[in-house]
């Protein structure tokens, strides 16, 4: 099972983006309420406040609140301007290029890419003491660690992917004197970092047969020469599962036909 933690640890790894701690300690001078920090891009880990030889934290949302992109945190409440002798002290991590918040977003949705029309089929005995079956959507709780490497390649391309949007709109500067830079230059190693980035993953996804270059393997479906209709296929079971036929339903240019999970039940010979 996969660690949120873990994975955008391994996620900063492979984009070189790695933190750094800073601490800021700010004066109060009875007028100002926002107060730019030392770094950008920082998730914050504790803020306290010093009057004479107490620390008191501060609790955010309630006492403060912070823009983690620009490096600026706003003090609320009672303690909004901050009082003259005191002494805010913040503590936390600065990222280079991303936030916690932001790398949470693009693992997020390379899961979701990742994870698409996948489940994990769990086998467990019921009360009767049949043998039962249960599908469970693959998420990030119970995917499997051969798995991990290749999500964390899917989340770096789709955070490169946004860098090299930033990139796109930079332009060459050219001066009389002789003087160029190439600041397209930045965007075509980007993009060719994403194309390196976006083989290893398939290479990965084809060799495991997972992701969104596994191979999907599907039933033929047989229509009736009498009714033109399709012929229903059953799920197979076990020799003493005596629960009803569940029946597959056809993936017809679209997945998630039926997302329900409800069983179809056969009565009288006919599927319901």
């Amino acid at each position: 099972m996969a660690e949120l933690t873990r994975i955008l640890t391994r996620i900063r790894s492979e984009l070189g983006d790695f933190g750094s701690a800073f601490r800021d300690v700010l004066a109060g001078t009875g007028e100002l309420t926002d107060y730019d920090l030392s770094s950008v891009n920082v998730t914050l880990n504790r803020v306290s406040l010093l009057g004479g030889q107490v620390l008191t934290d501060l609790a955010a949302g309630t006492d403060y609140q912070v823009d983690g992109r620009e490096g600026r945190i706003t003090l609320l409440g009672q303690h909004a301007p901050l009082p003259l002798g005191q002494t805010l002290i913040v503590e936390g991590q600065a990222a280079g290029m991303f936030t916690d918040e932001e790398l949470a977003q693009h693992l997020r949705d390379a899961e979701l890419q990742h994870c698409h029309n996948r489940h994990v089929t769990v086998r467990y005995r019921s009360a009767n003491g049949f043998i039962r079956y249960a599908d469970e959507p693959l998420t990030l709780e119970n995917l499997p660690d051969v798995e991990e490497l290749p999500l964390v390649l899917l989340a770096v391309v789709n955070a490169l992917w946004a860098v090299a949007t930033d990139a796109s709109s930079d332009v060459d500067i050219s001066t009389g004197e002789g003087t160029h830079v190439n600041r397209g230059q930045r965007y075509t190693q980007v993009l060719h970092q994403i194309s390196v980035m976006t083989d290893r993953y398939e290479e990965l996804c084809r060799q495991l047969n997972i992701g969104l270059f596994r191979i999907e393997m599907v039933t033929l479906r047989r229509v009736s020469r009498t009714t033109g209709r399709y012929v229903p296929i059953y799920v197979d079971r076990e020799y003493d599962d005596n629960a009803y036929p569940e029946r597959v339903l056809p993936h017809i240019d679209k997945h998630d036909v039926d997302p329900s999970g409800i069983p179809n039940p056969t009565y009288n010979g006919w599927a319901a």
